[in-house]
């Protein structure tokens, strides 16, 4: 199970590293922005899981974006987008969690979300509610990770000790199958593997927690974990070395669907 307070927090302390570091989400964010006409963006529009706001900026550029909704459970990343687009008066800000919209039903043209599901527990209670805030006929378009991120990284624990130090999330059959108990259709879903690359292991683990993406399983292990489990992790990394760099990867599932 995920610790929603432990996702809140985190999220909240990575606010000011947030932007120096989050380029594959910003890389997904612009494959989402292909993935509508330009006509069809219209209306009000919800951002779930904004963070500092970079794909709600992309969308209000749109000329047929009327109104932003812009949603994040962390309050300083809120308010860290507020700041960004102060000259903008049609975008409304909402401290909330994506697993309890306080959002009005029928009220979305579009809802957007970027690499922010996977950390909901619940995503075919998440996806009902969602559809419950589109109008009917209108589109959900999001990405999440998918089962194979961060594979290396759990492999070199795994040589380490048995808990679990690395997310789980959800394969393209659950989320195919949840979006359908939720009453979507013309659903479309495609993987993308992202493959960075770091100086080390520790520049890698530095990066995630800048972005807030630490472990948020309940069964992780609580205790400080020593120099020498670390240096034993580090090791069995070292294998998947490549041309002097580490490599990590990121199942990034692209998806849109239609209430």
């Amino acid at each position: 199970m995920l610790d929603k307070g432990k996702v809140k927090r985190s999220f909240s302390a990575a606010c000011a590293s947030y932007d120096a570091v989050a380029e594959l989400q910003r890389t997904v964010g612009r494959d989402l922005l292909t993935r509508i006409e330009t006509d069809s963006l219209t209306g009000m529009i919800l951002d779930i899981g904004c963070g500092t706001g970079f794909l709600t900026a992309e969308l209000l550029a749109w000329p047929g974006s009327k109104y932003m909704l812009a949603l994040d459970i962390a309050l300083p990343m809120l308010q860290i987008t507020r700041r960004k687009l102060a000259d903008a008066d049609n975008v409304m800000y909402l401290c909330a969690d994506a697993e309890s919209l306080p959002v009005a039903s029928h009220i979305a043209d579009h809802v957007f979300s970027n690499l922010a599901l996977q950390w909901c527990e619940n995503l075919e209670e998440v996806f009902t509610d969602i559809k419950r805030t589109l109008k009917p006929g209108r589109q959900l378009i999001c990405s999440t990770f998918g089962p194979h991120t961060l594979q290396e990284l759990k492999s070199a624990w795994a040589e380490v000790d048995d808990y679990s130090h690395v997310n789980e999330f959800y394969n393209q059959e659950q989320i195919g199958c949840f979006l359908r108990r939720a009453g979507f259709r013309q659903i479309k879903m495609e993987s993308k593997m992202h493959r960075p690359a770091y100086d080390s292991v520790l520049a890698l683990m530095k990066e995630l927690k800048h972005i807030g993406a630490h472990n948020m399983t309940a069964g992780r292990n609580r205790s400080i974990t020593t120099k020498t489990q670390m240096q034993g992790m580090i090791a069995a990394y070292e294998p998947y070395r490549s041309q002097g760099l580490i490599p990590a990867t990121f199942e990034v599932i692209m998806i849109t669907a239609q209430a």
